[in-house]
């Protein structure tokens, strides 16, 4: 039989014969390709369970349509989950990265598939126990500061980003991109980009961060004890400011109570079930594990609201034009002015 002859497509995989040939030339020792599934709960790239018999890869492509100049970059992921490979930052092992476009309509690349839990929602992890909980979120903390460790030399990506001017350049860019995607008016937009730029602190230090770094941007296992199986959805790494990374965070780490101001289903009410640290607890923790000065934090958790913002929007845009895949984009758009203005409280507190 020929290499996916029977597989069906899906949305961003047109042609999965083409795609199982080009597997078998460049992923050898798999097999013809009898599966292709789409995961669901991305929000940017696309993400694809590929089933070989009983073996499974994954393979990340960009979204469908509305791409925006310097967006959803495969090789920088590529790059960097080649580059941690062996470091204590867990990540899928790399498998094979193809730049032409024409094999499932853009470029792509494949990492081997990892067992664990993608905790979204509350309902998702009634069965984390407090304790279990608690341990959870001391790791992605942990995490997070081994990251801001990793050191980039050694490790292959010099040359991954400038850290020098990093926030000011983000500034930048997110203001292009917003230009790119927003289609409506939006109060407080215009007020926010000038407070942020006013503010704008002065960052000599520079570590790979990963530029989205969140629950449920990780694979976990809860047994024989809680621990991050892998750390995926590395599209914004670069290198840059760590407290930038940090307080992107924090934005979505909810503590109780604060459930219902972003419904995005996303994994910050996760951070709310009992056992969870707090979001104080958890900037605590990092600063005890860092020793840097957290002192400015909040400007770098409004930031992260405008980040989010942006991008959201941009997502808001490919769902309007039909060029979404998955469900729960239609909230998308609503979350951006709840962002905005959440930025402008948090820089008020300041």
């Amino acid at each position: 039989m020929p290499y996916g002859s029977w597989v069906e497509s899906v949305p961003g995989i047109s042609d999965p014969a083409g795609l199982g040939a080009w597997i078998s030339a460049h992923v050898p020792g798999y097999g013809p390709l009898t599966g292709v599934r789409l995961i669901s709960g991305g929000r940017s790239n696309l993400t694809y369970r590929l089933e070989f018999g009983d073996r499974a890869l994954v393979l990340r492509r960009p979204p469908l349509g509305h791409v925006l100049p310097t967006a959803h970059d495969m090789g920088r992921e590529f790059r960097v989950l080649t580059a941690l490979a062996g470091t204590s930052i867990p990540v899928p092992v790399a498998g094979a990265f193809c730049a032409d476009a024409e094999i499932v309509g853009a470029p792509f690349y494949l990492m081997s598939y990892v067992d664990g839990e993608v905790l979204r929602t509350v309902e998702e992890s009634a069965h984390v126990t407090p304790g279990q909980a608690e341990k959870l979120s001391e790791r992605l903390v942990d995490t997070l500061a081994a990251i801001h460790a990793v050191d980039v030399d050694a490790v292959g990506l010099t040359g991954f980003g400038r850290p020098e001017g990093y926030l000011s350049r983000q500034l930048s860019r997110w203001q292009r991109q917003w230009e790119l995607s927003n289609s409506r008016p939006m109060a407080g937009y215009d007020d926010l980009v000038r407070r942020l730029a006013d503010g704008l602190p002065s960052s000599a230090e520079g570590t790979l961060v990963h530029g989205d770094l969140r629950l449920d941007n990780m694979l976990v296992r809860l047994e024989p004890a809680p621990e991050v199986a892998a750390v995926v959805d590395w599209e914004m790494s670069t290198l840059g400011d760590p407290l930038a990374d940090l307080g992107l965070t924090l934005m979505y780490w909810t503590d109780p109570g604060e459930e219902d101001w972003l419904r995005l289903g996303e994994a910050g009410s996760v951070t709310t079930i009992p056992g969870f640290l707090s979001r104080a607890r958890a900037a605590a923790r990092y600063a005890e594990l860092t020793g840097r000065d957290l002192s400015g934090i909040g400007y770098y958790v409004a930031f992260g609201c405008y980040k989010l913002a942006v991008v959201l929007e941009g997502i808001h845009a490919r769902f309007l034009l039909n060029q979404t895949v998955g469900e729960g984009f239609e909230r998308e758009g609503p979350a951006v002015p709840k962002l905005i203005a959440r930025a402008h409280r948090l820089l008020d507190e300041q």
